[in-house]
């Protein structure tokens, strides 16, 4: 068995909005709530779920950019809170991340030469001779010719984007990449194309990846295991077979519905779900997921579940008290 890369242990990440009232304290937003996680050598850990489940949030939690409530990030057993700072920098080169949308998250003053040596710049690796031959590797690594190195990111279409992000994050040469949502502002044509090269990198660079996706073909096609998070929490877990073929978690079931089935068109609805998301403002009690649960009943409005084994399925786990 590989061993553990990245750690995650009862993450909580909270923000506090502008104060409505003097006479009353200001609300706060429940974004992440005690997610568990662990990424292995060489693993692709999938995290699903829809918009404003506090995905973005633990990825941009892992590299640094939002602080912490509380819990514990450990990368290589090293405990990223107690880090020296030499130690945290040596992290930060080895976990890198490819955000959802490749322009703006590439700086339109450089070209694509500068942006891929910039986080060699920053970490010192090398001379400046070294980041041009590095960026001439990269860009054709991703797909791109070696004259695009002169070129800005607004003379490049989407995917071409995504792939200088990818090749930028690559620069370093990470341990662990977390990639956001990579194919969601590209056209369908283009997706399968990135896809396949999330997936060459990986075998060719010895790559984990943590993807944060909300396409559940994306998971299926490049996923070693697969977590589901629902309103900030971590609610299924397990391999890309347990939870296509064998979901055990009420919400994870709903998801899988909701996919479109050929010939099948609009009697398929959004799973049999009832009701809206509710507030991360305004978590339910007990479990996070009763006021939408086709199962649920008074023991789900009182008990929040732990996230434990499914029946009859090792390393496959779910919170629910009435899991499959």
């Amino acid at each position: 068995m590989s061993s553990p890369l990245l750690e995650i242990d009862g993450l909580r990440m909270h923000f506090s909005l502008r104060r409505s009232s003097l006479f009353r304290a200001p609300p706060t937003i429940h974004a992440v709530n005690g997610v568990s996680l662990t990424v292995l050598e060489g693993e692709t850990l999938a995290v699903v779920g829809e918009s404003g489940c506090g995905k973005t949030t633990l990825g941009r939690a892992i590299v640094g950019l939002l602080p912490l409530a509380s819990g514990r990030i450990r990368f290589r057993g090293l405990d990223l809170a107690a880090a020296s700072r030499a130690q945290l920098k040596a992290a930060r080169r080895a976990v890198q991340m490819v955000f959802q949308d490749p322009f703006s998250s590439l700086d339109p003053r450089m070209t694509v030469a500068d942006i891929i040596a910039e986080p060699l710049v920053i970490h010192r690796m090398g001379s400046v001779p070294e980041h041009r031959a590095r960026a001439r590797q990269l860009i054709e690594l991703v797909g791109l010719p070696v004259d695009s190195l002169g070129l800005y990111p607004h003379q490049f279409s989407g995917g071409q984007r995504q792939r200088i992000a990818i090749a930028r994050a690559l620069g370093p040469m990470p341990d662990l990449i977390i990639a956001d949502e990579p194919l969601s502002s590209l056209d369908v044509s283009v997706q399968s194309q990135i896809l396949n090269l999330l997936a060459d990198l990986r075998d060719r660079e010895h790559l984990s990846y943590l993807l944060i996706s909300h396409d559940l073909g994306v998971v299926h096609h490049l996923a070693d295991r697969v977590a589901i998070m629902y309103l900030g929490h971590l609610v299924e877990i397990g391999g890309p077979e347990d939870i296509f073929d064998r979901p055990s978690h009420p919400y994870t079931q709903a998801l899988l519905r909701a996919i479109p089935r050929i010939g099948q068109g609009k009697r398929r609805t959004g799973g049999g779900l009832k009701g809206d998301i509710p507030s991360p403002i305004q978590l339910p009690e007990g479990c996070a997921f009763h006021p939408r649960c086709p199962k649920a009943q008074a023991l789900c409005r009182q008990s929040a579940p732990t996230l434990d084994a499914a029946p009859g399925r090792s390393g496959h786990l779910a919170a629910c008290h009435f899991k499959d």
